[in-house]
């Protein structure tokens, strides 16, 4: 390896606005963020998925009743065979 072309590697520390403090390893220094792991809503369970709108109900009314419908007439046809 050459000497003097690669940048220093060393211990920084991660600090979040919540508090929460880490290290790690960087090249740039210590580092500052704004969310973290231990207060971001889906990692720590506080998120909740809710459907107001009643989109995935309508997604599955509309594409169930399709596939019935496919179904029936794939089932409607005779299939044919011809042998040689």
């Amino acid at each position: 390896m050459k000497k003097g072309i690669h940048p220093n590697y060393r211990i920084a520390t991660v600090t979040c606005s919540c508090g929460s403090t880490f290290q790690t390893r960087t090249t740039v220094g210590d580092i500052k963020v704004e969310i973290c792991s231990h207060c971001h809503p889906f990692f720590t369970g506080t998120q909740k998925l809710i459907d107001s709108a009643g989109r995935v109900e309508k997604y599955l009314k509309r594409y169930s009743k399709k596939d019935k419908t496919e179904s029936k007439e794939i089932q409607g046809k005779e299939v044919k065979e011809e042998t040689k």
